[in-house]
């Protein structure tokens, strides 16, 4: 089960760098084009600016997720509180996508799978440390 942790913890976050930093810094026009299937020329300046700025500061938040997630991937494997961080993280985007299914309609394959396979890396990571995490303490200065 180690290796199948591992394997499910570096792809999932692999992808959330990647994506992050490609979406933030790179070319989110191909993102909509891409995932969407949307053309972001088709709507005015202003809303595109506006829809263009936030969709780059929630990438630039998934990027920093996954940036500290392979700083503190041995303390999410250890220890109980970045363990529950991670995982309670990573669930969020799983119950998002539920809850965007019961009120906004089923997605495309490709977001069923992201979150079947998110979902899937939450039980398995849960399940390998579950038994084995210390319990950490932080002292506040």
């Amino acid at each position: 089960m180690k290796g199948l942790s591992y394997f499910l913890f570096y792809t999932y976050v692999g992808l959330v760098v990647v994506a992050g930093f490609w979406g933030a810094f790179i070319n989110p026009y191909y993102d909509f084009r891409f995932l969407f299937d949307f053309n972001l020329w088709q709507i005015p300046e202003n809303q595109r600016t506006d829809l263009l700025s936030q969709y780059r500061f929630l990438r630039a938040l998934e990027l920093g997720y996954g940036i500290f997630s392979i700083i503190f991937f041995e303390q999410i494997f250890k220890h109980k509180l970045f363990n529950r961080l991670f995982l309670g993280i990573m669930l969020s985007g799983v119950v998002a996508r539920f809850i965007a299914i019961l009120f906004d309609g089923i997605p495309g394959r490709l977001f069923l799978f992201f979150m079947t396979y998110e979902l899937l890396g939450v039980i398995i990571i849960f399940l390998y440390t579950k038994g084995n995490l210390k319990r950490t303490h932080i002292k506040y200065e």
